[in-house]
């Protein structure tokens, strides 16, 4: 049997704490890789309220969990903005472009889980890097 790759936020660590990854990592915006496997990937990311990020897409799904603030996402298709709180999950289908945008007085975290080597996307209409 052969031991899966693992790697978080210490080499070989199979659990992280947020306050701690948060203090280490001091005011936003900031991400951290947390998952890194053959398969999967996951960031927690941080940004201060009114700190949108760039319109994009990927070939993979993509979602996330809002851990602390509140956040806007804008999916392709969708009628109207889904507002997520702490505590909240939200789910991006593929090829679909979306961005979010922090919203509130507090710095919001997320964490995005998607695909292993997938990246932001910009070669469709509409999406572009900030």
């Amino acid at each position: 049997m052969t031991t899966p790759r693992v790697p978080l936020l210490q080499l070989g660590s199979l659990q992280s704490r947020l306050p701690e990854l948060i203090a280490s990592k001091g005011a936003p915006p900031w991400s951290e890789a947390v998952v890194l496997t053959d398969d999967i990937q996951a960031f927690v990311i941080c940004h201060p309220p009114g700190q949108p990020n760039d319109t994009h897409y990927h070939h993979h799904d993509e979602w996330w969990v809002v851990l602390q603030g509140e956040i806007d996402w804008y999916i392709e298709g969708a009628a109207a903005p889904i507002h997520a709180r702490a505590g909240d999950f939200v789910f991006g289908p593929k090829h679909l472009c979306h961005h979010l945008d922090p919203v509130g007085t507090e710095p919001s975290i997320r964490m995005a889980i998607n695909a292993r080597g997938e990246f932001h996307r910009y070669d469709r209409p509409g999406c572009k890097p900030l």
